[in-house]
């Protein structure tokens, strides 16, 4: 009976909302009428096919562009279906006010029809959505951005003024089914000749094998001074019901040898001391640490950083944003700039560079993305270079950052 209850739910939605068509459809022709039909009850007919296909094949369907597409398309069109259905209960509600008004004699009694305006609106409205989202799959996963930030640091030695630095984040190589087009995003990185490159964590979803396939890609990175890395809270493996603990380490000894195959210096909790024309420059990497309790922490700053004190340039690289404010800023004030990620700008949002940006991320992160600034130290958010969850990007497109320090 459980595993009937979500299928019976589903095929009362579906009825409720069918509502809104037949009323947007009530002067078309039989011919029309019959393909907007046809048209609605294919997505709850899609979405049971596509439950019954990773029931057979399980988490190998991920791979599979079709399915990830597919599967996306039926969620996005439940999204806009419930948007329909907030229309029409709003209406119902109106209707059901007027009616009881009626049995009281307040107004004119009788039954009150569905205005068709409404339903049009709402079938409007929702399609507009499903289009914006059909468009974020097709257009912008890998529709790679370079964002450039200039960042004045107090005191930088002249012979490090124009250190370039090339930020990656989020990977999520679980979510990739275009090698192709991840390949143009690692050219784009090259194409800056950066003395730095820094990944800050989340390089698959949940388990190493996911980068079966796209080790050669990234390990074709390449900066004058090193590739460093470090994890964040996907790489642990923690969303994943392993078998036993020992097959969750096992993962987690894969997913350091694959850093190492791509030639990434992954630092857990540690730091590298570079010298850089001359001048000591501090590295430091922490393994994931948040200020949000729904996220496991195991970073440790205070390690990470002994040894670093003599250095005249710190960069910070630390998965989760909170970190900043929760402790970087408070306990190490001479930290000069903290390199994040973790929060993918919500993949959704609307930016107009130098004059508005939104997104529902900022109601989750204070320093959601983009630099941010509080006396001499700075933060940089990386919006993401890869997707996961939805794979698609709207308004928010992934990102590869430049970071020159002046």
């Amino acid at each position: 009976m459980r595993n009937l209850i979500f299928p019976i739910f589903i095929g009362l939605f579906d009825l409720f909302v069918f509502q809104a068509f037949l009323t947007l459809s009530a002067d078309w022709s039989d011919g029309w009428s019959t393909v907007l039909y046809a048209a609605y009850w294919a997505v709850p007919l899609l979405a049971v096919f596509l439950i019954l296909r990773y029931a057979s094949l399980g988490r190998a369907a991920d791979r599979q562009a079709w399915f990830v597409n597919a599967r996306t398309m039926v969620i996005g069109a439940y999204l806009s279906k419930f948007l329909i259905a907030m229309v029409l209960l709003v209406e119902d509600a109106g209707r059901l006010l007027w009616q009881l008004a009626g049995w009281l004699g307040l107004v004119e009694s009788g039954a009150v029809e569905r205005i068709p305006w409404i339903s049009q609106g709402a079938v409007l409205l929702a399609m507009s959505l499903f289009a914006v989202l059909v468009y974020g799959i097709f257009r912008n996963k890998y529709r790679y951005r370079l964002f450039r930030e200039r960042i004045a640091i107090a005191g930088l030695p002249e012979r490090l003024k124009g250190l370039r630095i090339v930020q990656i984040s989020d990977i999520h190589s679980g979510s990739f089914t275009d090698p192709d087009r991840v390949r143009e995003g690692v050219d784009l990185i090259n194409s800056q000749k950066p003395d730095l490159v820094f990944f800050t964590g989340d390089l698959v979803n949940n388990i190493a094998r996911e980068m079966r396939g796209y080790i050669n890609i990234f390990d074709k990175i390449e900066a004058r001074y090193g590739v460093y890395s470090i994890l964040g809270n996907h790489d642990y493996g923690d969303y994943v019901r392993w078998p036993d603990s020992e097959s969750k380490r096992q993962n987690f000894q894969e997913l350091l040898e694959v850093h190492r195959r791509m030639g990434w210096d992954l630092m857990l909790n540690e730091h590298r001391m570079l010298k850089i024309e001359g001048e000591e420059v501090a590295v430091i990497g922490v393994e994931n640490y948040s200020a949000h309790g729904r996220f496991r922490s195991y970073g440790d700053l205070v390690k990470a950083y002994g040894g670093a004190e003599k250095a005249v340039l710190k960069l910070l690289l630390s998965h989760d944003p909170t970190h900043w404010e929760d402790q970087v800023l408070s306990d190490f004030p001479d930290i000069d700039v903290t390199f994040s990620g973790h929060t993918h700008g919500m993949q959704f949002g609307i930016e107009i560079p130098g004059w508005f940006r939104w997104s529902p991320a900022k109601y989750v992160y204070k320093q959601w993305a983009g630099l941010y600034q509080r006396g001499r130290q700075f933060l940089y958010v990386n919006r993401g270079f890869g997707f996961l969850g939805y794979p698609g990007r709207v308004g928010i497109l992934p990102e590869v950052t430049l970071v020159e320090l002046v």
